[in-house]
């Protein structure tokens, strides 16, 4: 069901993400948002550059650091690894950390590299622990160590490759093993993105989609952008159903209207929250009187996984400040209710100072 979900930050599908592929900036200077993260590969790229026009005759002095992008789904790592490999002028290999089974699979990747390419490894947390005693001296010395045959009649056969610069990408950072980690040169959380940083994306995307936007329609992206929970997958998708809508029942004309009663009609009220996350908070106020409950509790009378709702229902309610994780279980807040249009909170399970629940 996460999968379905107008509001998920992950890919929905092929076609989407085929979709996102015309929008996606190509350059840095193209590039929306992240300024620290962009500043630091500005300079990075620009004093490999220097180095390589300086030593002359084609041939490649250093390479890009290796880079770790760290942060939620939808924010831009895949494409910040295309924007530095176009920065770069080198070819970028994708893979994933799931599709490297086996040390050969890492082997096969690693040669066909040429100088100065671009890895792209996406959900490297998830790469096996066999796989990972390959990449290290590829990281360092640029070869790769293969076992052959065991006991006494093993021995290893070094086998070099090209220069190149790997780009990780993981959600959970914080399981990454620590010698994999510490081999990354230049590493960054990504944030989610103010609404004004969404508005401009907003603008760009649209444009591109052939929608004429002009300068009086960011009041219409700004309603977009306060629904796209700071993240510009989810925003772009947004648009797309709001430019259907438009071009069906509006004669194509974008207004403030026009992208309330489309993404109304996609259950996405003002602050990004759909049927699921409704659906929650109302289980939680309505069975349970706003809390403290567990959480098997509340999938049980939801009909709902637990897994679902804690990995995606859950975090954007914690970020808004809609729900709040106790010892004794999860409780509404006081700012739900008045969202959603429930009953106040009982006082015992406020805080009369704050307005909030007690712990």
């Amino acid at each position: 069901m996460a999968t379905e979900r107008l509001i998920s930050p992950t890919e929905t599908s092929p076609v989407e993400e085929h979709a996102n592929w015309a929008l996606r900036p190509k350059t840095l200077d193209e590039y929306v948002g992240q300024p620290d993260l962009i500043e630091r590969l500005l300079i990075a790229i620009e004093a490999v550059k220097c180095r390589q026009k300086a030593a002359g005759d084609g041939q490649l002095v250093e390479q890009l650091e290796h880079v770790l992008l760290h942060g939620p789904p939808g924010l831009g790592k895949t494409t910040l690894a295309h924007v530095i490999s176009t920065e770069l002028g080198t070819k970028v290999h994708t893979t994933s950390g799931p599709a490297l089974a086996r040390g050969t699979d890492l082997v096969a990747v690693l040669t066909r590299l040429e100088p100065g390419d671009v890895l792209f490894i996406d959900e490297i947390h998830r790469l096996p622990v066999a796989v990972e005693e390959f990449i290290y001296p590829a990281m360092e010395d640029f070869r790769i160590d293969v076992c052959l045959d065991t006991g006494l009649n093993a021995r290893t056969v070094q086998i070099n490759c090209a220069p190149f610069t790997l780009i990780g990408a993981t959600t959970r950072a914080g399981l990454l093993s620590s010698p994999l980690r510490s081999r990354f040169g230049i590493t960054h959380h990504l944030k989610y993105y103010a609404e004004h940083e969404l508005v401009h994306i907003l603008h760009r995307s649209a444009n591109l989609l052939n929608m004429g936007a002009q300068e009086e329609d960011k009041v219409s992206f700004s309603r977009i952008a306060s629904r796209s929970r700071g993240t510009p997958r989810i925003a772009n998708r947004l648009l797309r159903r709001v430019r259907d809508y438009a071009d069906v029942r509006a004669d194509g004309q974008l207004s403030d209207s026009v992208v309330d009663d489309a993404l109304t009609l996609e259950g996405v009220d003002s602050l990004g929250l759909d049927d699921l996350d409704r659906a929650y908070l109302t289980a939680i106020r309505t069975i349970y009187h706003g809390g403290p409950v567990g959480l098997e509790a509340v999938a049980a009378s939801m009909n709902e996984d637990t897994g679902t709702l804690e990995d995606v229902v859950e975090p954007y309610l914690l970020q808004i400040g809609f729900l709040a994780r106790t010892r004794r279980g999860r409780m509404l807040t006081q700012r739900a209710c008045d969202h959603l249009g429930f009953d106040k909170l009982p006082d015992s399970k406020l805080d009369t100072a704050t307005n909030e629940p007690v712990f």
